[in-house]
Order: structure tokens, then sequence, then C-alpha cells
């Protein structure tokens, strides 16, 4: 399973883009960095995107990739929860704000929808996927992804501390999860439910009592603004030797193998 990280950052600069993921060419996981990055070429080759939750971020390309799908004749075929699909219905491809690429003319459409529901698997081009609630502001899922050799990973989505029960349902070689913010922004993220190094911490420590055993870590909606990502870079440097565990920030175009 290869995975390429489109966008690692919840603020979009020249550099930075916002949080997506690919694996194997195929499978998107949110769509923050997804037009902005691929090709038609590429966008056509797309088997799936799984949406997390409605937060803007996370899914403000699907209205480009709509377009794209309609100008270049292609169907895109998005995943997620009823949640996520009503946020598009009715406040971005409204018919208003951008065309109602979710209402279905006849023949094909430029967007199919699929509602999953949490803790039902569902294979997409081969890969199982398990959607499974995580803690958030807003209604949430995370995704375990198993690729057809039986590799797995796990990506969180937005998420704060409380993930004990998502744990019990995965057990992936690697987990993207989220880490905000460095640790003197622990009290809002706890408020906002996103996590910090300290509350990292945590989540890792439940994971490792419960699983028996810490994945490889990959961390991405990182701040980019540097007096906000160097402390963060080195609390995380610290927080994975003492673990003694590899976690590290994700980048745009980095790329794993699992």
């Amino acid at each position: 399973m290869r995975i390429r990280v489109l966008g690692a950052h919840n603020c979009e600069t020249r550099s930075t883009r916002l949080v997506t993921l690919l694996i194997d060419d195929i499978l998107a996981l949110d769509a923050g960095g997804l037009t902005s990055t691929l090709t038609i070429k590429a966008q056509k080759k797309l088997k799936g995107i799984l949406l997390t939750h409605p937060h803007y971020d996370h899914i403000r390309d699907i209205p480009a990739l709509g377009m794209n799908a309609l100008l270049h004749e292609f169907t895109a075929s998005v995943y997620s929860t009823q949640a996520v699909h009503d946020v598009l219905a009715t406040h971005l491809l409204n018919g208003k704000v951008y065309a109602e690429f979710l209402k279905k003319p006849e023949g094909n459409p430029v967007i199919k929808f699929a509602i999953l529901e949490p803790l039902k698997k569902i294979t997409i081009g081969g890969y199982e996927v398990l959607p499974i609630p995580v803690v958030h502001s807003v209604p949430a899922v995370g995704y375990e992804v198993t690729s057809p050799d039986g590799k797995k990973i796990f990506y969180a989505g937005d998420t704060g501390p409380g993930l004990a029960e998502c744990w019990q349902h995965i057990a992936p070689q690697v987990i993207f999860m989220e880490t905000t913010a460095p640790d003197h922004y622990t009290d809002f993220a706890r408020k906002a439910l996103h996590l910090t190094p300290s509350l990292l911490k945590q989540e890792l420590v439940a994971f490792k009592k419960q699983k028996g055993y810490l994945p490889q870590v990959v961390l991405v909606h990182m701040n980019p603004n540097p007096d906000q990502k160097n402390p963060l870079a080195k609390q995380v440097a610290a927080l994975a030797a003492e673990l003694k565990a590899s976690i590290s920030l994700a980048y745009e175009g980095m790329r794993i193998v699992v």
C-alpha cells in the first residue's frame, strides 16, 4: 500500500495544502487538497473519495471535482456519512453557491454519492473500508483501510481526546492522526476537540495498553505558521523519543509504503 500526502495542514498557502491523503492512486481520504494537486487524468483514476466530516477544509474540493467530472465526462464516487452529504447538499452544492451535482440526472451522475454507516464495512476497488466514529465538534468518522494484501492504515481525520472505543476496532500498521497545535494550546484543543502533543500522548498510551503495540504515527492538520509548527515539531520529537515510537509530521508530497 502506497500513501501520498497531498495536503498535510489546516491552512492553505503557496506551499501547504489542506488535508488529503491518496492511497495507491485510487482512494482519497478527505478532499481539502485534491483537485489542486491531481491532474484530470489522476482524478479520473479515483475509485472513491472518503470524507470524514463536514468541515470546509475537508470537503472543499468536492464542488471543483464535480465540475471537472462534468466537463471531462467521468463520475466521481464520494463516500461519507449522512451528515456530510447533507452539508454538501444544503450549503455548497445547492444551486446557489454551486451546481446541484448531488441530484442525479438521467444517465451517469456527475457525483455518485454513497452513504456510509459507522462500523459497517464496505469494499471499494478491492479495499476494505471501515468507518469508525471519532471525537470531534461535529459528527465525524475515521477510516481503517485494508488493502487486498492485508495491509492496514487508519486515518482519524479531525479528532480530540477520548479515542479508547475507536482503538477497539482497528489494528493498523500506520496511523494518520491530527495534531493541530503545540502544547500551549492544550486548553483550546480540549474545547475544540483537537489534539496537541500532550493529548496525543494520552491517546497513544491508551492504544498501546489496549493493543500491545504502537504503529508508525504520521501527524497531519498542523498550522504552518512557524510560531506554532516549530515548537510542535520539537514536542513531537520529544514524544517519539519518550515513547520509543516512530512519530513524525507529514508534509506535502510525503510518501509512505506499508
